[in-house]
Parts: structure tokens; C-alpha cells; sequence
């Protein structure tokens, strides 16, 4: 089967020289073994060519999800292309929960978790950190699995797709938890630099959104544990907002499950404003208010493309290419129109500000920076180039991107 070319929003195209949905996993294991460039592709959530090749594009939604518990290991493992939102549902149908989940439900475990994608919470990890196990089909058609521990293995879990198609993810789970999600306004730039760690703890999950030449932090959300303290708008200086919310977003000021309340926005309606770009860089939390203080000095270029940026935390990982390795972040998203040009204008001001302050971005969202600028700032990434010689030494995995951003123009087994 045959796919379109397009991501989610529309401000990619793909090159490849097609676009495959194997209906079984030996079509798959057929496929990756016959080609010569071959990449896999999730939910399509990626804001610039991490996927493309000149090859072929592999998706492996035509899988089934087949999620399979282990209650004495508190584990689950799943089909790699499953959405996050339908897995969180059969967990909670089961009294079990993921620790976090992105704001978009719609993404994939396998396009996630190779990203570094993350949701908020000044003590959770990213979606990555939770993996415990991965399936991947390698450069030669066969299966490969890596678990925790394994040598490599925090090389693999934010591997980018270098390492082939994942077929099938291991993820940590607990006991289902119940949450509530509230919304305030207002809150001031000077409470916000005065205290940004605490303006971020103050609940289980906490997002500020907002434009930079606004007066004040126009939007916080927070979600809280029902068995925890619930903060309240007088603690954080805030105003109450209207209890209405879009029609794709989980609602405000109610109780649920966590599935129901963790990510922002519905599973069966269209995220966010659908045509648009994104771009996102983490930094160091003690980089925080300088971070903020330079992004405001070019507020009005940036408002002039931009919808809103959010504000997030995530905790340190250990995975070797994740944009959080190493260290608590703070991470700065920019949602921005689908005006690729203003974009283009106005990246290169913003990178000027972050990259001095230590910044990495996302490696799923748009950036222009390139390998040897980031490669310092991942000291086990000689570790992932060599991994990935190894795993893959013809680089039938590789691409362009990942040679201009990540590896070098030598990288990638070439």
C-alpha cells in the first residue's frame, strides 16, 4: 500500500521514492531487507526531513497494536506505530497508567520515544526515559531486541530511526491515577523569573502558554494529582479562566482519568491548529531566565509568525541523544503559522539567543542548526555514531538530515 507524502500539517513533503504500509511484519522484514534506503515513518508529527530518505518510507500502522502486560515486570509492550491515546486507553481499562504523555495523544510510541518527545513535569522524564525494551527490524531483515541494561541500549531508545523500524516497545507502567486539569490567566513575567522552579513544580504537570510581547504569561495549565495537593490560583498569583475549552482540547476543571487529563488536546479531533510549524529547543533549568529575558528582547519578530509559545519542564534521562540528557530542562516551544518564509526570517534570531545558553532542540521539530555546533553538546553522540556504524554499516538507515545535524558528513557508517 501506498501512502501520501505529506506530514500532518502540510509544511513537509517527502522525497522518498515511496511511501509503503507492509500488512505483516515478514512484508516489513521483506522490504527493509530488499532496499537499499529505507526509513521508517510514524504518525507524520515531524516538522522537517528526520524521516525522509531517498529511498523508501516504512510505516508500520497496518500492525496490529497486540499490547501484551506483564504485571510482575509492571510492563507493556506494544506495537511500535500504536498512538499514544489508544494505548493509554487499553492501560487504563487495565488500572494501569504511563507516568506522562505528550500533548498531542496522537503520536506514535515508536516516533516518539526516538525524538526525545516529552510532556511536562518538573520530576518526569521524557516519553523516552519509560522505555524498557525494543524491537527493531534490522539492516538485513531480521529482529533485533534490546533491553534495559543491554549494552548500547540508551544509544537506541532516542536512535532517530537510525537503527531501522521498530516493531515493537517495552514501557514501564504503574497504577492507574486520577487527575485534575485547571487553566488561570496572567501570570507576570516577574513572578515567573523570580521563581521558575517553582512556578514549575507546583503540580504533577504545569504548561505556560503564551506570545512574548504579551504583558503578562497569558495561560497557565495545571494538572494535578487528586491524591496531592491541588494549587490554587491564589498561590500562583493567577487569575481563574473561564472553564471553556476548544472543542479539541480535554476539558478544563474537571476530574479523570490520567489519559483524560495528561495530554492537552482530543485524539479524535484534529491537535492544535492543524496547518502549522513547530520548533522547540531545551536548555539547562538554570539557564531559564536568561532563556526568557532573550527571547523577549525580539518578541515582536517572533510574535509577528508566531500562534503561542509553551513552556515545560522535563526531567534529566541518561539516553544518549536525548535533548534532556544530563540534565533538568526547561523547554521552550514555538508554534508557529504555516508561514514558511516569516519562520525562516525569524529561526535564525532565535537560535542566535539559545544556542549560546547551551540550548538543543527537538529533533522532530524545525531547526537550523548543525552537527558541529550540537555534537558537543551530547557527550556519548561519538558513542551513537559508533553504535549506529556497527548496527547499520552500509547506512541503509541514514539520511541527509541526519548527517547535516547529527552525525557529519562521515557519520552513519559512511
Amino acid at each position: 500500500m501506498s501512502l501520501d507524502r505529506d506530514n500532518w500539517a502540510g509544511s513537509v513533503r517527502y522525497r522518498a521514492s515511496d511511501v509503503v504500509e507492509p500488512a505483516t511484519l515478514a512484508q516489513a522484514q521483506r522490504l527493509v531487507a530488499s532496499s537499499a534506503r529505507i526509513r521508517p515513518l510514524g504518525t507524520r508529527h515531524s516538522f522537517n526531513e528526520l524521516p525522509d530518505t531517498e529511498g523508501t518510507l516504512i510505516h508500520l500502522g497496518a500492525l496490529p497494536p497486540d499490547p501484551v502486560i506483564d504485571r510482575e515486570a509492571m510492563t507493556v509492550t506494544v506495537g511500535g506505530a500504536t498512538r499514544y491515546g489508544v494505548l493509554a486507553r487499553y492501560l487504563e481499562d487495565n488500572g494501569l497508567a504511563l507516568h506522562n504523555l505528550g500533548s498531542l495523544p496522537h503520536i506514535s510510541v515508536a516516533g516518539a520515544i526516538s525524538t526525545g518527545t516529552h510532556g511536562s513535569g518538573d520530576r518526569l522524564g521524557s516519553l523516552s526515559s519509560a522505555v524498557r525494551g525494543l524491537q527493531f527490524i534490522g539492516p538485513s531483515g531480521d529482529l533485533v531486541e534490546v533491553r534495559a541494561g543491554d549494552p548500547g541500549f540508551q544509544g537506541m531508545v532516542v536512535g532517530l530511526g537510525a537503527f531501522g523500524p521498530i516493531a515493537r516497545v517495552t514501557l514501564a507502567v504503574q497504577p492507574s491515577y486520577r487527575m485534575r486539569q485547571d487553566a488561570y490567566l496572567n501570570l507576570s513575567w516577574q513572578r515567573l523569573l523570580d521563581d521558575v522552579d517553582g512556578v514549575m513544580a507546583a503540580s504533577y504537570s504545569v504548561s505556560l502558554l503564551t506570545t512574548w510581547t504579551a504583558p503578562a504569561v497569558q495561560h497557565v495549565w495545571v494538572k494535578s494529582l487528586l491524591d496531592g495537593p491541588i494549587v490554587t490560583a491564589d498561590q500562583l498569583g493567577v487569575e481563574p479562566a473561564p472553564p471553556q475549552a476548544p472543542d479539541n482540547m480535554n476539558p478544563f476543571g474537571i476530574e479523570g482519568a490520567w489519559c483524560d487529563c495528561l495530554p492537552h488536546f482530543r485524539l479524535d479531533r484534529v491537535p492544535s491548529m492543524g496547518a502549522e510549524i513547530q520548533t522547540e529547543y531545551l536548555l539547562a533549568r538554570d539557564r531559564a531566565v536568561e532563556a526568557i529575558g532573550a527571547l523577549r528582547e525580539i518578541g515582536g519578530p517572533i510574535d509577528a509568525v508566531l500562534a503561542a509559545s509553551e513552556l515545560r519542564t522535563v526531567a534529566a534521562d541518561e539516553l544518549w541523544l536525548s535533548p534532556a540528557t544530563g540534565r533538568d530542562s526547561l523547554a521552550i516551544h514555538f508554534t508557529f503559522r504555516r508561514d514558511p518564509e516569516g519562520v525562516a526570517r525569524v529561526l535564525p534570531a532565535i537560535e542566535a539567543r539559545l544556542l549560546p545558553l547551551g540550548a538543543r532542540p527537538h529533533w522532530g521539530k524545525l531547526f537550523q542548526v548543525g552537527a558541529d555546533v550540537l555534537g558537543p553538546r551530547y557527550p556519548r553522540l561519538d558513542d551513537w555514531r559508533n553504535l549506529v556504524a556497527a548496527h547499520d554499516p552500509d547506512g541503509k538507515f541514514s539520511n541527509g538530515f541526519i548527517e547535516r545535524h547529527v552525525t557529519g558528513p562521515a557519520g552513519g557508517g559512511h
